[in-house]
């Protein structure tokens, strides 16, 4: 009767649906990510849940959020000092942790996820809470490289599921990607793009296509720049001079691409490659592969195209 009674209210009309106002959001993740969006929905007066495996790592994520909330409140409230102290007071009181997702759920108009870049894992928990959320909750994944669509075919509410992609770090950049599938419906889109502008983000619609816009444009770029090094046309030097100065760019490629990480990057350009085996601006870099299988990633390991102390 219970799960009769549950497909009854799930199969409510979208007019019922679509006028529910996103109050409370429920952040599966608590890593730089998941901790962003919860600092920036709970500033914005949003009721805010973070969920992650253990209290050990939620306590690192609200220590992390407390320090963030301390460095706004000198920029923004240097001459108010008390009306900042209240400013944190505030946010940190909008955010609870839990790590019972399933149990949350069941009292959250948008659900987003901020998990590990696996598609498994992510079809698995957007299906199992797809059974227990009520039905005008919104999923949302944060993904940056993998198909909203095929995130999206675990669970019942297709037209509820979109992506919501985030930039890093989330309280500073000002961007969000809000994806919409084929069966998307705009009363979602509509949502989160006001959402979005609530958090006081900038957001941009765009379809399901690898890498949406930026990661679509930006990677290629990136992974041409590699090829042009790998093939001896330019110093690593001379490209990211070229590009910053031609260009106007502030970093250049091969500088960039440190600060990404190379296995951020082999990482998506496999997962597309595979997808699109056909396509010539996926196809794999020699180059890369050696450093990420050599542990050059970058700028976090000290090393990549460029070395750092």
């Amino acid at each position: 009767m219970a799960f009769f009674t549950h497909q009854i209210c799930r199969s409510l009309s979208s007019s019922a649906v679509r006028n529910v106002a996103i109050k409370h959001v429920t952040i599966i993740g608590s890593g730089q990510m998941g901790a962003g969006i919860a600092q920036v929905a709970a500033s914005t007066g949003h009721s805010v849940t973070l969920v992650d495996t253990n209290d050990d790592v939620l306590k690192k994520a609200i220590k992390g959020i407390e320090g963030n909330l301390k460095r706004v409140v000198k920029k923004k409230f240097s001459d108010k000092p008390e009306a900042g102290e209240e400013f944190i007071q505030k946010a940190l009181q909008n955010v609870s942790t839990s790590t019972d997702a399933a149990s949350v759920v069941q009292g959250s108009d948008l659900v987003v996820e901020a998990i590990v870049e696996n598609m498994k894992i992510k079809q698995d928990l957007f299906g199992g809470l797809d059974k227990l959320a009520p039905a005008h909750t919104i999923f949302a994944s944060n993904t940056s490289s993998l198909s909203i669509t095929d995130i999206a075919s675990s669970t019942n509410r297709l037209d509820r599921f979109a992506g919501l992609h985030f930039f890093n770090p989330v309280p500073v950049m000002k961007l969000v990607e809000v994806i919409g599938t084929s069966a998307t419906s705009q009363e979602t889109l509509d949502s989160l793009l006001n959402f979005s502008k609530i958090l006081g983000k900038t957001p941009v619609s765009c379809k399901d296509t690898p890498g949406f816009i930026v990661n679509r444009l930006l990677l290629p770029y990136l992974i041409e720049a590699v090829r042009m090094y790998e093939r001896g046309h330019g110093s690593k030097e001379d490209i990211d001079i070229a590009m910053k100065l031609g260009c106007g760019y502030p970093m250049g490629p091969l500088e960039l691409s440190d600060y990404v990480g190379l296995d951020t990057m082999k990482f998506i350009m496999d997962h597309w490659s595979a997808a699109n085996p056909e396509d010539p601006s996926f196809a794999q870099s020699e180059l890369l592969n050696k450093l990420v299988a050599e542990g050059k990633l970058g700028k976090k390991t000290g090393e990549g195209f460029y070395k750092y102390k």
